[in-house]
């Protein structure tokens, strides 16, 4: 699909080429609006009111940055980052890396696997056991879209967005937040930091919603479009895909906001603080809100965004296994095998544990997330702030100052996160 797709010559107006650079962007908005987010932007907004909804909003700033440079990497040096990976670390620390990033990719599909399965549960009353064993057939669905095109793939995806979209403005609109209280948690509080147990889940938000795959996937898909191969065309290509995934990335704030927003208008300071699970989010969103539709559309958002985020993990997984091992593998052998890590613990965790047992699963699926995370992120800075690899579109210094102190944070962060679930 490399150049599959043609875009506009210089002269064309600004519209035709942004609309010819759209869709990479809502592929990698997906990632930071599945299933794995929901447990965490839940917790955060019943526990604690709009007051984390300033990380939600800097958890997003942070990905404009790093998606932002993924694509430019992509863009100026034709490889991806796992490619770009392969070619400067030495063989043994490349096969590290992809390890790690399979790790990564496993957990992902673990949070698509079981946010699906609880949606089906939910919608159905399917016993999760069997929403996890239905899961598995989606593989087919992925590569009968593969197979139609990219163009495809971005349509599909979009509508489940606009889906998902929809199905939380009805929540927000049904819950009547506190419109001042919302705009005040947009700016950062003191207490986040102050307070140990809203620092944990501050960190739960942040690691839930930067995802690593995400970069390797983005540096990879931008280079479906069929740009000149000049420095003009170079810069074209950056500026209007910086800005499909920006504006992308808006609509993922979006969600990830509406579901801290509902959640803190329906159970803050109601009684329900204890909410962090879906299921009984679920359960209660009717009652409380007084309702009818709103915990339907829940589920049904829940799984359009389990069935998006499988869509987006398997065209990551095929990247990153071919970028850093250069194997080529059937799609469909690449999604099983990738599925089936997923399949197995959550099949077990559902039959012996039951929902509490996949909740929790859950959370440590983002754990993992956030501790791969620093091991995507520090190689793109690099790369990026490298002018034998980039020449005249190396970062500028103040972009690869705000880089590594992005960059700093999420490390910090992630080791804190680290300390705390094992000894905290």
């Amino acid at each position: 699909m490399y150049a599959s797709i043609k875009v506009p010559p210089a002269n064309a107006p600004f519209w035709r080429k942004l609309m010819a650079f759209w869709g990479p962007g809502l592929l990698v908005a997906v990632g930071y609006m599945d299933p794995g987010n929901w447990a965490t932007d839940l917790a955060g907004g019943a526990r604690y009111g709009y007051t984390l909804l300033s990380v939600v909003l800097i958890s997003n700033l942070f990905a404009m940055l790093l998606q932002h440079l993924a694509a430019k990497l992509g863009i100026v040096t034709g490889r991806d980052l796992a490619q770009a990976c392969r070619d400067h670390y030495s063989r043994p620390v490349s096969l590290a890396l992809w390890m790690l990033c399979e790790i990564a990719i496993a957990a992902c599909d673990l949070a698509e696997v079981i946010g699906s399965a609880i949606a089906l549960n939910l919608l159905f009353k399917l016993p999760l056991a069997w929403g996890v064993v239905l899961t598995t057939l989606d593989v087919l669905v992925v590569l009968f879209f593969q197979n139609k095109g990219f163009r495809i793939i971005e349509s599909l995806v979009a509508g489940l967005i606009v889906l998902i979209f929809g199905c939380f403005l009805y929540e927000i609109i049904a819950s009547h937040p506190d419109w001042l209280a919302l705009s005040k948690g947009l700016v950062p509080q003191p207490e986040i930091v102050t307070n140990p147990l809203m620092l944990y889940v501050a960190i739960g938000i942040l690691g839930a919603t930067v995802m690593p795959h995400n970069l390797y996937l983005h540096s990879s898909i931008v280079q479906t479009r069929a740009f000149p191969q000049d420095e003009p065309g170079k810069r074209s290509a950056i500026k209007f895909a910086t800005i499909d995934s920006t504006l992308a990335l808006f609509l993922a704030f979006f969600v990830n906001a509406a579901i801290l927003v509902t959640a803190a208008a329906a159970f803050h300071g109601k009684g329900h603080e204890n909410v962090a699970d879906i299921a009984d989010a679920h359960k209660l969103l009717t009652p409380v809100l007084g309702a009818g539709a709103a915990s339907v559309l829940f589920a049904v958002a829940l799984l359009a965004s389990g069935q998006n985020s499988t869509l987006t993990g398997t065209l990551a997984g095929q990247i990153v296994m071919e970028g850093f091992l250069d194997i080529k593998l059937k799609p469909w052998v690449r999604r099983l095998i990738t599925r089936l890590i997923a399949v197995v613990p959550a099949l077990v965790v559902a039959i012996i544990y039951g929902e509490k047992g996949t909740g929790q699963l859950l959370v440590l699926s983002q754990v993992i997330l956030s501790l791969q995370l620093s091991f995507a992120v520090v190689p793109l800075v690099l790369f990026t702030g490298s002018r034998a690899k980039m020449g005249v579109f190396v970062n500028r210094p103040a972009v690869q100052v705000l880089a590594w102190v992005v960059s700093g944070i999420i490390i910090v962060l992630n080791l804190f996160l680290l300390w705390q679930t094992f000894f905290g």
